[in-house]
């Protein structure tokens, strides 16, 4: 598979979305966030995941804006939070995102989690903000099988991403093989485990291939055809985020890192949160 930092992949409405991106969860709101994106974009980034929870979607829109990049280069998610959840809510929480952001319209707009009860009137709400030209796609983020038919139901518009955590040690082997036949592309958050990657394979393939751990992890996600979006602040970071395309894992490697499973999440379960 020959990918490079600018590959993309076309979600269902034909939209182009980048493999790899910068996320910016429990970044600082201010110079932290307008340095890491600034940092991104220098590197070749073209993708920025943020949320209104996160609460710094007015530094990712500053360094956007201040960036010598065109905007119709960058693809900017937010996310709809909680609480905000329920159509009317939906509509106002979008038009703060968007003031925070200053930015004319949304590349993905996602329901941060399946809230029961709400998260079809939000999607609802989705509907109607990408049918009016604010937000380029949209989709759901830690929905799970059950969930996603639950929303197909009744949606008009199938969701074009499902963004969940998935690692080598959370591989959702039978949710992703759902997302590929229904055409939604599967997104993966806290791709590094949080930074848990001191396992002997890891190790083991980091040596064999002349390349870190987390680089092992990402370049696997790559090859799955899953988009990813690793957090950092710091510049090398980000840079050595994005050296995965010199190397290729071998089959067998890859079949060996998808036998870590362990079904463990170091997030909360979709079924079974409370916020």
């Amino acid at each position: 598979m020959v990918l490079s930092l600018n590959s993309k992949v076309e979600l269902l409405n034909g939209v182009q979305m980048p493999r790899l991106g910068l996320g910016v969860w429990r970044t600082q709101e201010g110079e932290e966030t307008v340095n890491a994106v600034r940092a991104a974009l220098e590197a070749g980034y073209r993708s920025i995941d943020t949320a209104s929870l996160y609460a710094n979607e007015h530094g990712v829109g500053q360094a956007i804006r201040e960036s010598s990049v065109p905007r119709e280069e960058v693809f900017v998610t937010t996310k709809v939070w909680n609480t905000d959840q329920g159509y009317e809510s939906t509509l106002a929480a979008f038009e703060k995102s968007q003031e925070l952001l200053q930015l004319e319209y949304v590349d993905l707009y996602l329901v941060h989690w399946p809230v029961a009860d709400k998260f079809k009137e939000t999607y609802r709400a989705m509907e109607k903000l990408y049918e009016q030209g604010k937000v380029r796609a949209i989709g759901v983020s830690n929905f799970q099988i059950h969930h996603l038919e639950t929303l197909m139901e009744s949606c008009r518009i199938k969701p074009m991403v499902n963004q969940v955590e998935l690692h080598p040690l959370l591989t959702q082997k039978k949710l992703l093989a759902f997302c590929r036949k229904e055409g939604i592309q599967i997104e993966s958050w806290r791709p590094l485990m949080g930074g848990r990657i001191d396992i002997p394979l890891l190790t083991e393939l980091a040596t064999k291939y002349g390349k870190t751990a987390a680089q092992i992890v990402l370049r696997w996600h790559l090859q799955l055809g899953i988009v990813t979006i690793p957090k950092s602040i710091r510049a090398e970071r980000i840079n050595e985020n994005a050296d995965l395309f010199d190397f290729e894992l071998e089959p067998e490697d890859m079949n060996r890192i998808d036998a870590l499973n362990e079904n463990q999440r170091f997030g909360a379960d979709p079924d079974n949160f409370d916020f």
